[in-house]
């Protein structure tokens, strides 16, 4: 493998004449995110026709306050990347630049299409394609760090080096079974901003627990989850460090009216109890005189159980006769609601719904 270039000036001539002379590039990232909600891009790591650039989006320098930054990520977007399992670096590297790649193909999706794990990580991938083995000597390393180690740039380096050559196989094996249109419509997907969004009205869905709630202890759920999603997004901490998901869980279904009750819930942190009480027994009363006609998922009766195992079985029958896990044609949960009467799966787009999602339409509505 060719010596990784760090670059830590975004306005790097060498880089931008690189990228400007490539119709695709391998793409990977590193990042850190235990102390933080947003994640902190620490390392962007591109494989451009005969090299491999450590972009540093950290070190300090006029550079990365400058227009050099907007620069390098607008040049960057206008290529089509290949990543695998990207949904992460495309969360963090959207956040850190507000733009989208104007196309991606993910290598963890492709190989999943043709019979691979699912989850295949990147090094399995490798092994698969190229029998390299990968080392996994700096998979905890610290990516804030600076300077960065000649033998961790090469470990991030590694990263990328094998993605173009995969794509290139993958995208082969994928055209003779006529599932490269279905590869890249799935890696698509990675690009809708919705998945990204950050909306505190929609973070009781991040409650775990919360959809089994009705009444005013579900709105009461509704109301401090936007709240504590708000904490995190305002203060930058991981939301279980704001409070943790069974403590407010258990305030949404105890319902405390005093400061006092608030600071006796298990788990409650004395220092949150009396900077936010205001706020949690305010979200409590307002959620009491809630009109909501939120019901819990209902247990699935006799028929909607016989109905399921029916979708269940055609499927796996399906999945099989393509020769890939059945989770990767509509996997149960998927399954599950739309017994249940949900018709937003994904199973009911795209390739999938040609293939056997119109089938199990006709049968859920038959």
């Amino acid at each position: 493998m060719q010596k990784p270039v760090f670059i830590e000036q975004m306005s790097d001539a060498r880089l931008q004449e690189s990228l400007s002379t490539q119709d695709r590039v391998g793409v990977d990232t590193e990042f850190m995110r235990e102390r933080t909600f947003f994640s902190q891009l620490c390392l962007v790591q591109i494989s451009s026709g005969d090299d491999i650039f450590c972009v540093d989006p950290l070190t300090d320098s006029e550079d990365k306050s400058s227009s050099a930054a907007d620069v390098f990520w607008q040049s960057l977007m206008q290529i089509p990347w290949v990543l695998h399992s990207g949904r992460q670096d495309i969360e963090v590297v959207s956040q850190s630049s507000g733009l989208f790649p104007v196309s991606l193909f993910d290598t963890q999706i492709a190989a999943a299409l043709l019979g691979y794990a699912p989850q295949m990580g990147y090094a399995g991938l490798v092994a698969e394609l190229f029998d390299v083995q990968l080392a996994k000597s700096h998979t905890r390393a610290d990516w804030t760090k600076r300077p960065l180690s000649a033998a961790v740039l090469e470990y991030a380096a590694e990263d990328v080096y094998y993605l173009l050559p995969a794509y290139e196989i993958l995208k082969e094996r994928l055209s003779k079974l006529g599932r490269l249109a279905w590869a890249q419509e799935d890696s698509a997907d990675l690009l809708r901003p919705n998945l990204y969004e950050l909306d505190p009205g929609l973070a009781v869905a991040k409650l775990k627990g919360a959809r089994n709630l009705s009444g005013s202890a579900r709105s009461a759920a509704v109301r401090l989850a936007a709240w504590r999603e708000r904490e995190a997004l305002r203060s930058n901490r991981p939301r279980q460090w704001i409070i943790k998901d069974k403590t407010l869980l258990d305030i949404a279904v105890r319902q405390p009216g005093s400061a006092a009750e608030l600071a006796d819930i298990p788990g409650m942190a004395e220092r949150t109890a009396k900077r936010a009480s205001s706020v949690i027994l305010s979200a409590i009363k307002e959620a009491k005189s809630d009109n909501t006609d939120y019901q819990p998922p209902a247990r699935p009766d006799d028929s909607q159980k016989v109905l399921l195992k029916e979708l269940q079985q055609r499927v796996v029958d399906c999945a099989t006769e393509l020769g890939v896990a059945a989770e990767i044609v509509a996997p149960k949960k998927e399954l599950s609601a739309a017994a249940g009467g949900d018709r937003s799966g994904r199973v009911f787009r795209g390739w999938r719904a040609e293939l056997i999602g119109n089938k199990l339409l006709e049968l859920l509505e038959g």
